[in-house]
């Protein structure tokens, strides 16, 4: 980036209640770069289901609410940017891939890296199925293991496993239909949980094997993050919104009053409080026992704790990541959840913040804006992985990204 001009970069959040937006650009007045945030916008979202799309119209008409929204602030058009795919469709595959290294020195190639990588996509998956990403994780040269970039390497066979993400054609199509009509151009598609990840966790916890809980108001999107490499990704359609259901029946009042309740009242384990709590709702005040409120949310709370244990179980994490659980999302704001976690999961567990983000105000530090944060910084660190400057190589090394920047050309 040798122009004067600041380069902008873009991330597109859709949720299940709501479109989020920001536009950031790299900070070089410190030592250290980082991504400073300039604008963002936010609507609220109807179209959406679970994380899954199911009107077109009303998902594209909160885009351009928050764009138009962010717009404003920057003076910036909002044309293009890294958007999240959600929904419990995704899904995350362990695959090896194995070459032989054909050239007389057997000098290990950037090119024979992408050879292997592109025999691990080589994979029998469903018609309506497609692979989005693909994160290598560890190679091997003649049985020598846990290499993290061969090239240069000698040998005359180069393996590497690799966890690629997968994800519904018919699913993504419709995001596409509907960025179409939004008139946002995607740069690349990535999952909430990695972007989140890239947001909130420094550079030890992505060493020491992390947990990123993105608890959102449909979906709660799980991404491992060990050894600097991604290692599992996951999405359960339980969120917020199910919590809000939960008292409307217990409470047996209407929906808008529980969703009050929720935001004012919920809490879970050493934050409980006893008495009566109370809203106010068009002009009338109505009163709860808190021990009823705390009782429903803890027991839906414990329902999706229940389900990442049973994922952790699956890839042989459960209790066994000495970075423990970072939360995020907007049901991370439930006073009390971090400790509840701690006891659920047996693990360290905190709140996440964002990492080395600049120029955020009161409004994106919020839990809620997470996502969005982060795939502003992938979208910048996308850009720059393969032609980085002096000033953001270190940032590229660090990210979540390794080194999928060549297969990121072939797929979405």
């Amino acid at each position: 980036m040798h122009d004067s001009k600041p380069t902008y970069f873009f991330g597109l959040d859709i949720g299940t209640s709501k479109v989020r937006c920001v536009v950031g650009t790299l900070d070089l007045s410190s030592e250290e770069p980082r991504v400073s945030v300039v604008g963002h916008g936010s609507a609220d979202n109807l179209g959406v289901r679970k994380g899954l799309i199911v009107h077109i119209d009303d998902v594209a008409s909160a885009i351009n609410q928050a764009a138009t929204e962010a717009e404003r602030l920057t003076g910036v058009p909002f044309r293009n940017a890294t958007v999240n795919i959600n929904g419990n469709h995704i899904q995350g595959i362990d695959s090896k891939g194995v070459i032989a290294i054909s050239t007389a020195n057997k000098q290990i190639s950037p090119e024979d890296k992408m050879r292997a990588e592109d025999a691990a996509t080589i994979m029998q998956i469903p018609a309506n199925r497609e692979i989005i990403q693909v994160f290598p994780k560890n190679y091997r040269v003649d049985g020598h293991d846990s290499i993290k970039d061969p090239t240069g390497m000698q040998g005359v066979r180069l393996e590497v496993d690799t966890h690629i993400i997968t994800v519904a054609t018919p699913n993504i199509k419709s995001l596409d239909a509907v960025l179409e009509r939004a008139r946002i151009e995607p740069t690349h598609h990535t999952v909430s949980g990695l972007a989140a990840a890239e947001a909130v966790l420094n550079r030890q916890q992505k060493e020491a094997g992390t947990l990123v809980l993105d608890i959102g108001a449909g979906t709660t999107n799980l991404a491992i993050i060990e050894d600097g490499e991604v290692q599992y990704v996951a999405v359960i359609p339980l969120g917020g919104i199910n919590i809000t259901n939960d008292l409307a029946i217990g409470l047996k009042t209407d929906l808008e009053i529980a969703e009050k309740v929720k935001l004012q009242h919920a809490a879970v384990g050493d934050a409980v409080k006893d008495g009566k709590v109370s809203v106010d709702h068009e002009r009338r005040n109505h009163v709860f026992n808190a021990s009823e409120v705390n009782m429903i949310v803890e027991a839906r709370v414990e329902e999706i704790l229940e389900f990442v244990d049973k994922e952790l179980k699956k890839v042989h994490k459960s209790r066994k990541l000495p970075g423990g659980v970072v939360l995020v999302g907007g049901s991370a704001n439930v006073p009390g959840i971090a400790g509840f976690a701690k006891d659920k999961l047996q693990l360290a567990a905190r709140v996440g913040s964002l990492q080395n983000v600049a120029g955020i105000t009161d409004d994106v530090k919020g839990l809620d804006f997470v996502t969005a944060v982060g795939l502003m910084q992938l979208d910048m660190l996308f850009a720059e992985q393969t032609s980085a400057p002096g000033a953001t190589r270190k940032m590229v090394s660090e990210s979540i990204l390794g080194n999928i920047g060549g297969l990121l050309k072939r797929f979405r």
